[in-house]
């Protein structure tokens, strides 16, 4: 196994929801290829956190941390203990932790598994990568790219998209048709409409940064709460540029809510990084972790 696919990314939550029963699992959403888009819960659904994980179909790592980060809080919330001196099972009671571990389920197949597994969609993605290993597919199925498709700004990206040649389905970066055109950008849209979160983490790989603005609706909170962030992960504190401004979920989030929204580059290398990464990456993150879903 060359990556943290579908069999393993359910085995692990299903794993989760039998063994502590106080949690909750649901299906927001399915992706183009009828895969079941999954939310886990912790605690209350007063106020809770998100973490969103698996936006690109290579960056799938994204996911296990996501998950072993759920495994350890539920170990807590279980045994009512501390993890960095924070009460987990009062703190959760009061205002939850919700997580979903893979927003592009179809992606993540195609990146690992290969073009065979997107269904109707195998044909396009062969002529998109000329019959290539589809190993660096980041986009759904039919060639959008999910973290382009939210409606922040969405129409000066797709023209710059297309200033940078980027004028249909691809492998990365292609924003769609229109806004919100995809079902797995509709699932998350729809969930933060129903929930109130009081802000949300959206995971990818790699560069070891942290974004935190977007636009004049960025709270005040925001840049101290990234500047936390930064002090326990050791990552950046950055801002995007060109094609990565606009047309994301935290861009969308912050816009749609004027509430404090992050995007974390988990790691260093090059994308697909490795499975065994998670060893270094998420001892490094734990506390950051821990903050983002208790602050």
């Amino acid at each position: 196994m060359t990556g943290f696919d579908a069999k393993m990314r359910e085995t692990f939550i299903n794993g989760l929801c039998q063994k502590y029963p106080f949690t909750e699992c649901a299906t927001i959403g399915k992706s183009l290829c009828g895969r079941e888009i999954r939310c886990f819960k912790i605690g209350s659904s007063n106020n809770p956190v998100l973490f969103a994980a698996a936006f690109h179909g290579m960056e799938w790592l994204t996911s296990l941390l996501v998950l072993i980060f759920a495994e350890q809080m539920s170990e807590a919330y279980h045994n009512n203990g501390d993890i960095n001196s924070v009460k987990i099972k009062e703190t959760l009671n009061q205002r939850g932790l919700m997580i979903v571990p893979c927003v592009n389920p179809d992606g993540v197949e195609i990146s690992i598994n290969g073009a065979q597994t997107a269904g109707p969609y195998e044909t396009l993605i062969n002529e998109i990568m000329n019959n290539k290993p589809a190993t660096s597919w980041q986009a759904n199925a039919r060639g959008v790219d999910i973290n382009h498709n939210f409606n922040a700004n969405w129409y000066a990206l797709h023209s710059l998209e297309e200033k940078n040649g980027i004028t249909g389905p691809a492998p990365t970066r292609y924003g769609g048709p229109f806004p919100e055109s995809e079902p797995e950008t509709k699932a998350l849209v729809n969930l933060c409409k129903k929930i109130n979160f009081r802000h949300v983490i959206a995971f990818h790989s790699q560069g070891e940064e942290i974004y935190w603005e977007y636009g004049k609706n960025t709270p005040e909170t925001s840049k101290t709460m990234g500047q936390q962030m930064a002090a326990l992960s050791g990552y950046t504190l950055s801002e995007p540029e060109g094609l990565a401004v606009g047309g994301g979920f935290k861009d969308w989030f912050i816009e749609k809510f004027a509430k404090p929204g992050f995007t974390v580059e988990i790691g260093k290398g090059k994308n697909p990084l490795p499975l065994s990464d998670i060893n270094k990456i998420y001892p490094k993150l734990k506390n950051m972790l821990v903050y983002c879903a208790t602050i």
